[in-house]
């Protein structure tokens, strides 16, 4: 087994580990008493310059442009009109750059290069702290740097006075990945005095470390017996089932290997969990729960610990601003912000669908199932169901082109979402007759 490329097969898993070292540095520099407030911005600002630039060459201009105008809006707009033009500006961008991605995979039949693809993923996270800024300040959770028109400060203070606001959006250890940090938790960590500055817990580090090798191993072992196997436009029936629920095995332990590679990171910069919480602070949102993920019989529970962060931050963008149809709107626009590629529209929108047969399918068995033996029978029958129900929108998702998305709806694993769409026709015709 060839280990050098096993671990750095994926360019974000390189450039990750090399931002590594810097990412103790600043550890190691916070907690000495010369290494000022303003010191600890630059560092973070500076490194996720240079790690920008060395993951996507030219392309991080499609990075530093809209973080620039971010701050440009925070600062000059009032709070009440912030947040909605923010938003727009900032996923017009995001949309435009994912059409060029389009273009180029549909339309020329040309491979993007893979420094563009780190670029859009950079960008989607980007996004997400764009617009978690912009709603902190719409909500007054959050300060928004002094007016330049308003104020007679010169232009270097100014800058200084943006300089949070700037390396919150370019910050390194969460550039290429990692869980959603709001502003006001980024601001208290690299505030924090040196004293209170937590020391790096190796052991914390190196229990990640094995947990990274150990699924790497399985990803390997898996992807030899997957290779083996017919595909789905040649499988038949149970063969199908097995190759759907093994690729998507493939894809799930390939992101809980990223999300707790970037969680190292945090850690090791001083902005994970072990960082505490302190008063006033935000506490720190995990993107991966394993266990959760693999044993809940609940396709809605699923959704919300799927990559927490981002769940959490859908939720508050959209969800709880969405009158009608919330469900619906926050999983359009999640297709949106992965960029609308015909997979991830019907993989969402199919999502939407499920979680919501999920709600009345659960309360009508909680009401009608009152024996344990049934009981446990009904949980895994619908663990099952979950699993397999997870693996053909994953597959959807991560397929994206409609060739894809044509194979796997014409294979036997389209059985499984047919039957909870046909349920949730049922008991959502049930609820309406009893009401």
């Amino acid at each position: 087994m060839d280990w050098l490329q096993l671990f750095f097969l994926h360019p974000l898993s390189f450039y990750q580990g090399a931002a590594f070292p810097f990412a103790l540095l600043f550890n190691y520099l916070c907690i000495l008493d010369t290494f000022s407030t303003r010191a600890r911005y630059l560092f973070l600002l500076a490194g996720g310059g240079v790690l920008a630039f060395a993951a996507m060459g030219p392309y991080s201009l499609l990075i530093f442009i809209p973080a620039l105008c971010a701050v440009a809006l925070v600062s000059f707009l009032s709070p009440q009109e912030v947040h909605r033009l923010t938003f727009f500006f900032q996923m017009g961008w995001q949309t435009l750059c994912h059409l060029g991605l389009h273009y180029t995979e549909y339309y020329l039949g040309e491979p993007p290069p893979v420094r563009f693809y780190i670029t859009l993923s950079s960008l989607m996270l980007l996004t997400q702290r764009v617009t978690s800024l912009s709603l902190d300040i719409c909500e007054g959770k959050v300060e928004a740097p002094r007016r330049g028109i308003r104020s007679k400060s010169s232009f270097s203070e100014h800058l200084w006075d943006a300089l949070p606001h700037f390396s919150y959006l370019l910050f390194f250890p969460a550039l290429l990945g990692g869980s959603l940090c709001s502003f006001r938790r980024f601001q208290a960590c690299v505030q924090r005095s040196s004293s209170l500055y937590p020391s790096i817990s190796f052991r914390a580090l190196t229990w990640r470390g094995l947990q990274i090798l150990g699924l790497e191993c399985l990803k390997v072992a898996l992807r030899s017996a997957v290779s083996a196997g017919a595909g789905l436009d040649d499988c038949q029936r149970l063969e199908c089932i097995y190759l759907m629920w093994s690729t998507a095995w493939l894809f799930k332990l390939t992101y809980y290997s990223h999300w707790i590679l970037d969680d190292s990171l945090l850690h090791a910069a001083g902005f994970g969990a072990e960082a505490g919480q302190g008063p006033g602070e935000e506490g720190y949102v995990p993107d991966v729960d394993i266990w959760t993920l693999e044993t809940t019989h609940r396709i809605s529970l699923f959704a919300r610990q799927w990559n927490r962060s981002t769940a959490l931050w859908l939720r508050r963008l959209v969800f709880r601003k969405s009158r009608r149809w919330p469900l619906l709107q926050t999983f359009a626009f999640s297709a949106w912000w992965h960029g609308l590629h015909p997979g991830q529209v019907f993989g969402f929108l199919c999502w939407s669908v499920m979680v919501k047969a999920d709600y009345l399918i659960h309360t009508f068995a909680n009401v009608c199932i009152r024996s344990w033996p049934l009981r446990l029978l009904y949980r895994a029958l619908t663990w099952a169901h979950t699993q397999l129900i997870i693996a053909y929108i994953m597959l959807a998702v991560e397929g994206r082109s409609l060739s894809s998305l044509c194979q796997l709806c014409c294979s036997y694993n389209s059985l499984f979402p047919v039957m909870y769409g046909l349920l949730l026709f049922l008991l959502a015709e049930r609820k309406d007759k009893r009401n």
